[in-house]
């Protein structure tokens, strides 16, 4: 199938990445929309992978406060470099992560931070649900598991998934490194509600 300009325009429109990714992903993809925005976001994320490891020393402080005045988030935002801390798209994905924790309550920033004394009460809480189910030993592991992974999404910023875009912030988090170039970390945030 030829790709024409529209459907690149169109690619760039969904993904927000350049014109020749664009092109060599329609190429690669015989001109199917779905499949190339699949196949650019799997490069994004290899190359947001290499950018991992580099340091972080530049970002900002982004405030957001709810229109009710009852609910205010403070969120550092990392990047490398001081030129992309005052980008738009920068800007930008520190909004979107803001109001997800004004939205959603996050209670961490990633599973690693959760407390191991925290993890094993709520294992001790799910076995104990399922004590009396009659389920054979395995099932009621792999059910504690997947309990477990859902405590995760819920407290876990990372794991949530965003309340608009319905995609992890660990995944808006690779794409926005792919699209900017950059290793783009959340170093922290505070979540203040009155009531």
């Amino acid at each position: 199938m030829a790709v024409t300009v529209e459907m690149i325009k169109k690619l760039r429109e969904a993904t927000g990445a350049g014109m020749m990714d664009c092109k060599k992903a329609l190429v690669e993809t015989d001109g199917n929309l779905d499949a190339a925005i699949d196949y650019l976001r799997k490069k994004g994320a290899a190359k947001a992978a290499k950018k991992a490891d580099r340091t972080t020393g530049e970002g900002i402080v982004y405030s957001y406060i709810h229109h009710n005045e009852k609910i205010g988030v403070l969120l550092t935002l990392s990047c490398e470099t001081d030129f992309v801390a005052r980008t738009e798209d920068f800007h930008a994905i520190a909004k979107k992560i803001a109001l997800q924790i004004a939205a959603m309550n996050p209670r961490w920033l990633s599973r690693e931070d959760v407390p191991e004394e925290i993890i094993n009460k709520e294992k001790e809480i799910y076995a104990e649900e399922l004590k009396n189910s009659g389920k054979p030993e395995h099932i009621i592991s792999k059910i504690t598991e997947n309990k477990l992974e859902k405590f995760y999404e819920e407290n876990c910023l990372l794991e949530q998934v965003h309340y608009e875009e319905k995609k992890k912030i660990s995944d808006m988090i690779t794409e926005g490194i792919a699209k900017i170039g950059e290793n783009i970390k959340v170093a922290e945030f505070t979540r203040y509600q009155i009531g």
